[in-house]
């Protein structure tokens, strides 16, 4: 509608003037006449397009401007002054530009001609050619005006778009990133409870004695009532609002490496620690990785190798950082039917990402054909370093 409008706008300014008599003093005949007026006509329903085809469109537009007698020149002027617009605002302010300095050296030599057929009639061309001129560079000035303004919001829009999209992501990565922190939490505290409810029940079944059985049922109970407080805790800061989305899930004092190593040994299992360095100085959230990396170990130990004669579990607390080594010798062949693809667990990986949120890195895997080791290195901070080895820092 508004490019109807635009182009019937330009032909009532314009036809008319091809129909005045002009100042020349060579007047049009009639068959000029008409072809003006024919020339402005598909001109003005070029116009129609000039959105799509902006630069086509003004072309046309300056053809007659070119092609007319110089007496019928001033009834195009407007229709180039429209086109330009369009060229600045649906294309850009450098096409505008280029179009507009192509336009008047082809109007200029159009000019150029008719003076060298007419001497006489140099003034009145002159003064056509600059009222072309001056049109143009009116319709070019507001549409690179209009056009810019134009582009801006276009730019503005697409970058709230954008940022939209990214606000989106960013919440659909922290959702999976929270998920996958809440699964490990759960994993770590479902999985080694579990494990070792399971194995003290199967002892409590095994046994005829009834006061070793009901030894190891209150064992049960007790390893149950940890899992349900650890879970409490988690289930609570989960629902703590005022909380940072950071806050650890489970309490730092809830992991301790010699409440999983109890735990263990009351399962039956054949657990020895051995700690160089006080564990006890070290940042509390390299102390909590510790914890569950242990933890997590003597989970895998339990379930995959419950044949393992030692379970040796070492720390050593260095000077940068914290080393750990958990080595059992219960590896047992793997085949495709024992263990077929698709079926690794969640605990591997679990601990690369426990290691990896302290900055450290962790190394799993069978060592002599006969021991599966996990060897985990956590740098501490320089602070902590000094707390933990004064000695090594001078008095």
């Amino acid at each position: 509608m508004t490019d109807a409008i635009v182009a019937g706008a330009a032909l009532l300014l314009s036809l008319p003037v091809a129909t005045f008599r002009s100042g020349f003093p060579t007047q049009p005949t009639v068959a000029q006449t008409w072809i003006a007026v024919v020339l402005v006509i598909l001109a003005c329903g070029a116009l129609m397009f000039r959105r799509t085809r902006p630069l086509l469109v003004f072309a046309a537009c300056v053809l007659p401007s070119i092609a007319l007698p110089p007496s019928l020149v001033p009834a195009t002027h407007l229709l180039p002054a429209f086109a330009l617009y369009a060229v600045a605002v649906y294309r850009s302010a450098r096409a505008c530009w280029i179009a507009f300095g192509v336009a008047a050296v082809a109007v200029a030599l159009a000019t150029a001609t008719a003076a060298l057929g007419s001497p006489s009639e140099l003034s009145l061309l002159v003064t056509t050619l600059v009222s072309g001129l001056v049109a143009m560079l009116f319709g070019a000035l507001i549409g690179i005006n209009v056009g810019n303004r134009r582009r801006y919001l276009e730019a503005l829009i697409d970058r709230s778009r954008q940022l939209l999209v990214e606000r989106d992501q960013q919440a659909r990565l922290g959702a999976a990133a929270e998920r996958t922190r809440i699964a490990r939490e759960m994993h770590d505290i479902v999985s080694h409870n579990l494990t070792v409810i399971v194995a003290l029940a199967e002892g409590a079944t095994a046994t005829s004695d009834p006061e070793r059985a009901r030894a190891v049922t209150g064992q049960i109970a007790g390893t149950a009532r940890g899992a349900l407080t650890e879970m409490r805790a988690m289930l609570g800061v989960l629902r703590d609002p005022e909380l940072s989305p950071d806050a650890p899930l489970a309490p730092i004092e809830s992991a301790s490496v010699a409440d999983a190593v109890e735990s263990a040994q009351r399962a039956g299992f054949p657990v020895v620690l051995h700690v160089e360095g006080r564990l006890d100085d070290v940042p509390a959230e390299v102390r909590f990785a510790v914890a569950r990396i242990v933890q997590e170990s003597l989970t895998n130990a339990m379930r995959h190798a419950p044949l393992a004669t030692t379970i040796d579990v070492r720390i050593a607390v260095r000077a940068d950082a914290v080393e750990l080594g958990i080595v059992n010798d219960g590896v047992r062949p793997r085949t495709d039917a024992a263990d077929p693809p698709g079926r690794a667990g969640f605990g591997l990986p679990g601990l690369r990402e426990r290691a990896a949120h302290v900055g450290g890195t962790l190394e799993v895997g069978p060592a002599d054909g006969r021991r599966w080791t996990v060897r985990a290195s956590l740098p501490l901070p320089a602070h902590a370093s000094a707390e933990a080895h004064p000695e090594e820092h001078g008095p």
